[in-house]
């Protein structure tokens, strides 16, 4: 008769030294699962910045028609790829870079009197408008606004919290004493922006710097006690 062979036993060692040994069956012994690799190299944490800033560069010389995905690919320094990874329509990406344009927050200022509290706030807005930068956000967000909705809503929300925070200098003077109770704080607060918005539109120079004091006497004049 032939000799029936037993299953060959797999010695298993442990991995510390002194450990004692098992022998087990060799059909029991899992196969050694296969060590996967990662793929491709690991996302840049600050692409997403360098992305958003390049787009509202370009958004802002250029206007959103005239931007491109391989433009912003390459002033931000990475692939299209990863542009389209990130935001799938250039649309997607406009918004998102919009967004962060309106992200910035203005405090109202409190100097103790509504003069030098609207001379400053005055101050800050028309620096902004007469610089490149500020003229082409103005114009921009315009037009932007009347193709696309979200940016639309960008903006009212970015002019509602300007507005909040203009609304409490008056309401300080309010109490002080300075401007009559019934003030119409509204039409006083949206004032300059509606002759900035009004001019920017319509290709006429926007008030700057020397005319600060002129444009807040003639809020004084019609808010005064």
């Amino acid at each position: 008769m032939r000799r029936v062979c037993e299953p060959m036993l797999v010695r298993v060692e442990a991995s510390i030294a002194g450990a004692s040994v098992t022998e087990v069956p060799s059909s029991e012994v899992a196969p050694e699962s296969p060590v996967r690799r990662k793929r491709g190299r690991p996302r840049d944490p600050e692409a997403d910045g360098r992305i958003l800033a390049a787009a509202s560069a370009l958004i802002l010389m250029r206007g959103f028609e005239s931007m491109t995905v391989d433009e912003v690919a390459s002033n931000a320094g990475v692939g299209k790829a990863t542009v389209y990874r990130r935001w799938s329509r250039k649309e997607d990406l406009a918004v998102a870079a919009m967004e962060q344009l309106y992200s910035d927050e203005i405090p109202s200022p409190d100097t103790g009197s509504i003069r030098g509290d609207l001379t400053a706030m005055f101050a800050s807005v028309l620096a902004f408008v007469n610089s490149p930068a500020g003229l082409d956000h103005v114009r921009t967000t315009i037009k932007e606004s009347m193709r696309d909705d979200r940016i639309a809503a960008l903006y009212r929300d970015a002019s509602v919290r300007a507005e909040e925070n203009a609304t409490e200098v008056f309401e300080r003077a309010i109490e002080r004493g300075e401007v009559r109770p019934d003030t119409p704080v509204r039409t006083a607060v949206q004032f300059l922006g509606s002759l900035v918005a009004t001019r920017a539109i319509t290709g006429q120079d926007v008030p700057d710097l020397d005319e600060v004091d002129e444009l807040v006497d003639f809020v004084l004049r019609g808010i005064s006690a």
